[in-house]
């Protein structure tokens, strides 16, 4: 199989305004082996050295590791460093997908495999609500007897075409109730909106978090740090499994996205998260370099990693 292979480094650094004595962080930054993703290498630079250092899979399958600091610190810096090569995704002819309501009505009623798992991502979870006013902004793009894939595609053009990108005007603790009053957020927003109506519908639908390379402006060198990490979210169409869209760019994600992880909304894939004594007020700093390095050949033999 063609892929692209990807050095990626996420540099996560908190600044404590008084000593922490002690703290506790989950990190989700290894990305996932998949069908056609492969993980060549991955590792972990804290500084200072945790006194403790623990991996486990959470319940989506994503890999956390658990890192326990002891004794003064006024800073943390988290550097996470993989190497990844992505395939091609397998996209369908959107009128050859089943209609919607067929697939609503499946995840409603069967209760085996596949389906029965995808039925988790039917409800609410604390990031994402849904209702009746994202059944009616989702209307349109799914009349009767509409392909699932075709619906979704419109239904994501539409957040791309009527929200504007802009990172000044949520946090991420906005509720995607205002994100659609105020037409306006980034991308875990539009992902967030996104699963809101899918789930609204009845339709399974979950959060994906990852990465994706940006490009400067024609003529100008790239910056480091410049890329970010990215959410997009991903639906379930029965016989084909979880496909993935991203309305902030409205496409179809496949060579140039890397996926971290995934769960039912942001709040279940944060990269860092933790709790921690001391430290009063922090300054946090992310920065994210996404480096392509061209194509490569890469088959079942490369799906574990090397050592680093």
């Amino acid at each position: 199989m063609k892929a692209q292979l990807f050095d990626i480094t996420h540099t996560t650094t908190y600044d404590y305004q008084s000593p922490v004595n002690v703290s506790h962080h989950q990190l989700r930054l290894s990305p996932r082996r998949l069908g056609r993703q492969f993980r060549l290498t991955h590792e972990l630079a804290i500084d200072p050295a945790p006194a403790l250092l623990a991996h486990h899979t959470d319940y989506f399958g994503n890999e956390v590791a658990f890192l326990a600091l002891e004794g003064a610190h006024r800073r943390l810096q988290i550097i996470a460093r993989s190497q990844v090569a992505v395939g091609p995704a397998f996209i369908p002819d959107p009128a050859e997908t089943p209609a919607w309501e067929a697939v609503r009505n499946l995840c409603r009623s069967d209760r085996s495999g596949p389906v029965l798992e995808a039925g988790e991502f039917v409800f609410a979870s604390p990031f994402v609500s849904t209702g009746p006013e994202f059944a009616e902004y989702a209307a349109p793009s799914f009349p009767a007897g509409r392909p699932l894939l075709a619906a979704v595609l419109d239904l994501t053009a539409r957040i791309h075409a009527d929200f504007q990108f802009d990172p000044t005007a949520t946090t991420v603790s906005t509720p995607v109730t205002e994100v659609l009053a105020r037409r306006r957020g980034v991308c875990q927003d539009f992902a967030h909106l996104g699963i809101a109506c899918l789930r609204s519908l009845g339709l399974p639908a979950r959060y994906v978090s990852g990465y994706l390379e940006t490009l400067p402006p024609p003529g100008q060198p790239k910056l480091v740090g410049a890329d970010a990490s990215h959410g997009w979210l991903a639906f379930y169409c029965p016989g084909l499994g979880w496909m993935d869209v991203d309305p902030t760019n409205n496409l179809l994600p496949s060579m140039q996205h890397i996926t971290l992880g995934w769960g039912r909304d942001y709040g279940d894939i944060s990269p860092v998260r933790g709790v921690l004594t001391g430290g009063d007020e922090h300054r946090l700093s992310v920065g994210v370099d996404v480096v392509a390095r061209g194509e490569t050949d890469v088959g079942p033999e490369v799906g574990h990693e090397r050592p680093a």
